[in-house]
């Protein structure tokens, strides 16, 4: 596939599955991030987004480990530390104030260290965009999660409750662009698909610049006029 092109063999599912997130964005997930960020001051909102952050450190030790990444292992093994027992238990981000700066990544960069294709943009129930790659590193993230795995029930639920409460308030932050995208534009699914693709290829490293040759990366294209 060439650099900067859409490959979305799936676009008709996808879209019926973008249609019924936004069905849910606008009958639970909107009101209910409403409500929570008109109600939880912004520095309570903050300390759970921490927490949230806290919580997914010890996959991101793992994963560092599984891309040959052993510095940042340390780092986050470092940052999990102290944040447990100098940041309440996570609550603060203690270590960040010591210039520790975190070393953020998942199963789906993983793979794409191990050589793994993008694959088919895919849209996800409830997670939103995604790719047939990022999809499987979902999915192992969430058994390989320690909290998940280890703890037993209620407290194996801590990691995705945190989450949850995590990304209504991130909904309230970017309630304006969200909306905007959603809600606004003529093409939301399209919109929406391009930022992903734009974000996650420049998180990588992979430059989605067309080179000498190639075709621009609009998502109005058809990606396949050239097979």
């Amino acid at each position: 596939m060439q650099r900067g092109l859409i490959y979305d063999p799936h676009e008709q599912n996808n879209r019926g599955t973008h249609e019924f997130n936004k069905a849910i964005d606008r009958a639970l997930l909107s009101p209910a991030s409403s409500g929570y960020g008109n109600v939880v001051p912004p520095e309570i909102r903050d300390r759970v987004g921490d927490f949230s952050d806290h919580l997914s450190l010890p996959n991101d030790v793992l994963n560092n480990t599984f891309q040959g990444n052993l510095a940042g292992a340390g780092n986050s093994a470092a940052r999990f530390v102290i944040n447990t027992v100098v940041g309440f238990g996570g609550f603060v981000d203690v270590a960040s104030l010591f210039g520790m700066k975190r070393h953020d990544t998942d199963f789906g960069e993983t793979l794409h260290v191990w050589g793994a294709e993008e694959g088919p943009y895919v849209e996800l129930p409830f997670l939103g965009p995604s790719t047939s790659r990022d999809t499987v590193g979902v999915v192992v993230d969430i058994f390989f999660d320690p909290f998940f795995v280890v703890l037993k029930e209620p407290t194996s639920y801590l990691s995705p409750a945190a989450y949850v409460v995590n990304a209504m308030g991130t909904r309230y932050d970017y309630q304006e662009t969200v909306d905007s995208l959603l809600y606004d534009s003529a093409d939301s699914y399209a919109q929406a698909r391009i930022l992903y693709l734009q974000n996650r290829r420049f998180q990588l490293g992979i430059d989605s610049v067309p080179g000498e040759g190639e075709e621009g990366f609009d998502p109005y294209d058809d990606p396949y006029d050239d097979f």
